[in-house]
């Protein structure tokens, strides 16, 4: 069974005020779509890739840093929401890849180790996401009053990667209604249960300046002690 990946390079990223969209702000000197990027080329779980994004700054600021490209198979721009890019990925990805992971590039920190456990139980289950367990007290807030407090036995913040079996996941986007906040939202839709893959506290979403700057501490205390 072929496991491609969808690499989500599309954002924005108004929050973080990179003065450029924040798949191509730098990030411990290399744009910050690079780091998801490696971390997908290093996988053997993964063969193939699709890029997502704005294509001809990919391609120039990806040839310009002399990073490999082997894995790339299709290139496609994004869509104004994140479905839309999903949607984009999945009609290009060549014929014979029937499993398919979703990364989002603003989670630069995440481990070839947590790519391939993710797609073991995607392979296993039929769909997994990373998601690791909330540890905070949770509060439902109106005009800054607590109204509840809310159990948090049993709730996960979802991360990605994201991994499917193609025919769910195309039959997702094609059927499902309205918004949804990730692609296992969509599946699970269609009456599929998605596996948790334990996922890892590093693996977090880059949104501000602050969230950026943690991430360059991190990575220059990882070059220090290699």
């Amino acid at each position: 069974m072929s496991v491609a990946a969808l690499l989500l390079c599309a954002g924005k990223g108004e929050r973080l005020a990179a003065g450029v969209p924040k798949p191509l702000a730098p990030l411990a000197g290399r744009p910050l779509f690079a780091w998801s990027l490696e971390s997908l080329q290093r996988c053997p779980a993964i063969a193939g890739i699709v890029m997502v994004g704005p294509v001809a700054r990919l391609k120039e600021l990806l040839a310009a840093s002399g990073h490999s490209m082997e894995k790339i198979v299709a290139w496609t721009e994004g869509g104004r929401e994140r479905q839309q890019s999903v949607a984009r990925g999945l009609h290009v990805l060549p014929e014979g890849f029937t499993t398919v992971a979703v990364h989002d590039c603003a989670r630069a920190l995440v481990s070839a180790d947590l790519i391939s456990r993710v797609v073991a139980d995607a392979l296993a289950h039929g769909a997994a996401l990373a998601a690791v367990p909330m540890e905070d007290s949770l509060k439902r807030v109106s005009l800054h009053q607590v109204e509840e407090t809310v159990p948090r036995a049993g709730l996960w913040r979802a991360q990605t990667p994201q991994a499917f079996r193609r025919d769910w996941l195309e039959e997702a986007h094609r059927t499902v209604k309205g918004v949804a906040t990730d692609d296992a939202a969509l599946v699970e839709a269609l009456g599929h249960p998605a596996r948790i893959t334990p996922g890892d506290p590093l693996n977090f979403k880059i949104t501000t300046r602050q969230d950026l700057e943690l991430a360059e501490a991190w990575l220059a205390a990882r070059a220090v002690r290699s």
